[in-house]
């Protein structure tokens, strides 16, 4: 309890100075707050896919998820006289689901129960046989859930909350709750909406980079993340931020060691092809430390700020980062991380192997937006998400807050049919390479830097996959369902040793919902 109360003053001093800045700065233009729409909702897809095919201009590139007001907007702005029945008919149906059924103050009431049977209990088939702590593939199970949500929009002000018990957490390694009941919050916000700024509070799946993807330091690879974030300036030009207080450790005396991260980004957005996002990421620790205003100065740089607010007992571990976009008839895309680079080489310690991500790829469009197609090659270094303070590293319950793996590469390529009747049809091909380095590993010591890989540590193991995603989604009902084979050469690290593995999953879900304003 003791705990928990000193986190709730930590995170209100942090919120505090915000609020009081946005209180006393110039009145800002009114406007009604929207809610997100979160990226594992059913209609992600389909929204992915029209963006894709460059039928639906993406309304925030580089940025998920996407707020349902913006999505409205770019789904009207479809030139619904050069694309395809199917393009039309799924235009219009996401026009139904989103458009606002209530004006002004409202409240909403939705409900979803559904039922899945897998292979697998996580939440990612390329997960299986990787890691430390390697989930192996598995007999086939049924998995049960039941989500309820409430929305409550008044002016630029809006609260969410969507709970729901999911019987596949209780068998996930990635989730972190000690009792194992399943029941989660997959979105519990806050948000001040102004045309000009918003204020946000709660738990909410976020991605920066390209949206094929996961970004390489935010994603929505970490359950329940709760942050603070805002966002100021006009679209064109934005301020970002997120900051967090991630999971309490304890140092070699037991005392708690407080850990918190900020990420922050200066986003450009022109009205032309090109978007860009120049971003910093920085995680600080230690017995005593809070959120601490040299940190948070969400236009400073933090890897300086490091270097003269206390010496060592100020230290924070520093992520930069560039993130490309450029529309056209195929869009270009692109993220890039440095962590850590060695210009020096003068003594043992500057021979430590260089840390850094990347993703590259592209997408495009065919048969008036019927089809499209993604391709895309990313890879993590060896040591990317580790730390020689371990305590600094940007995990949360052991979950990266970027990617779950490092020390691989992948290059993966996915088309998309859209047929008539509203089905989406994904095949899928990946080739996966994944060295033995892992994000929980310890992080090596200056003796042993010689012999640490930057990249491939170890015996690699290499993994084909060929899959068929699908999701077929009506107003009240839908199905989604993925199935593929894993090819698996060196499984498990072993050289020489060979596996095939069938994965898959098949689901329904039945949804409902009622909107009406406020009496």
């Amino acid at each position: 309890m003791v705990v928990r109360c000193a986190r709730g003053v930590q995170i209100a001093r942090v919120v505090r100075p915000f609020l009081l800045l946005l209180c006393a700065a110039a009145p800002l233009a009114a406007q009604e707050a929207s809610p997100y729409v979160p990226l594992d909702h059913w209609s992600m897809p389909y929204v992915e896919h029209l963006i894709a095919s460059g039928a639906l201009r993406d309304p925030t590139p580089l940025t998920r998820p996407i707020r349902q007001a913006d999505l409205v907007r770019a789904l009207e702005a479809v030139d619904t006289l050069v694309v395809s029945d199917a393009v039309y008919a799924t235009v219009r149906r996401l026009l139904r689901a989103f458009r606002p059924a209530a004006r002004g103050p409202s409240y909403r009431l939705a409900g979803d129960v559904g039922l899945t049977a897998a292979t697998y209990d996580v939440r990612d088939p390329l997960e299986l046989g990787r890691g430390v702590a390697a989930r192996p593939y598995g007999p086939s199970r049924l998995y049960g859930n039941v989500g309820a949500e409430a929305q409550l929009q008044f002016g630029p002000g809006i609260a969410v909350t969507h709970l729901y018990e999911d019987t596949r957490l209780r068998t996930d390694p990635d989730w972190f709750d000690a009792r194992r009941n399943g029941l989660r919050a997959a979105e519990a916000y806050v948000s001040g909406q102004w045309r000009y700024a918003e204020v946000f509070f709660g738990v909410l799946d976020r991605n920066w980079g390209p949206s094929p993807i996961q970004g390489l330091l935010l994603s929505d690879n970490p359950y329940n993340l709760d942050h603070f974030a805002i966002r100021v300036g006009p679209p064109s030009v934005e301020i970002q931020a997120v900051i967090a207080q991630l999971d309490t450790r304890t140092d070699s005396a037991g005392a708690p060691l407080n850990r918190y991260m900020m990420q922050h980004r200066l986003y450009v957005h022109p009205p032309g092809r090109w978007t860009a996002a120049l971003w910093e990421g920085n995680v600080w620790s230690g017995v005593g430390r809070q959120a601490e205003p040299w940190f948070l100065n969400v236009v400073n740089v933090g890897y300086l700020v490091g270097s003269y607010v206390g010496g060592t007992t100020r230290t924070v571990n520093s992520f930069l980062g560039l993130d490309l976009y450029r529309r056209g008839a195929f869009t270009l895309f692109g993220q890039f991380m440095l962590d850590d680079i060695q210009v020096q080489r003068r003594d043992p310690t500057n021979l430590k192997p260089t840390s850094y991500g990347l993703t590259v790829g592209a997408k495009g469009g065919l048969h008036q937006g019927v089809v499209a197609w993604t391709a895309f090659y990313t890879r993590v270094a060896n040591l990317t998400y580790r730390n020689e303070d371990s305590s600094q590293a940007p995990l949360f319950h052991l979950l990266p807050t970027g990617r779950n793996f490092a020390d691989y590469d992948q290059a993966t390529v996915k088309l998309g049919f859209l047929t008539q009747p509203g089905a989406l049809l994904e095949p899928e091909l990946t080739l996966l390479r994944q060295g033995e380095g892992d994000p929980r590993l310890p992080h090596p010591l200056v003796p042993d830097y010689p012999t640490t890989a930057t990249i491939f540590q170890g015996v690699v193991e290499r993994t084909i996959r060929l899959a068929l995603g699908g999701s077929w989604q009506r107003a009240g009902w839908g199905v989604m369902a993925n199935g593929g084979v894993h090819f698996v050469h060196n499984a498990g690290h072993v050289t020489g040793a060979s596996a095939t593995h069938f994965v898959g999953s098949v689901g329904l879900t039945f949804r409902f919902h009622t909107e009406h304003t406020v009496p």
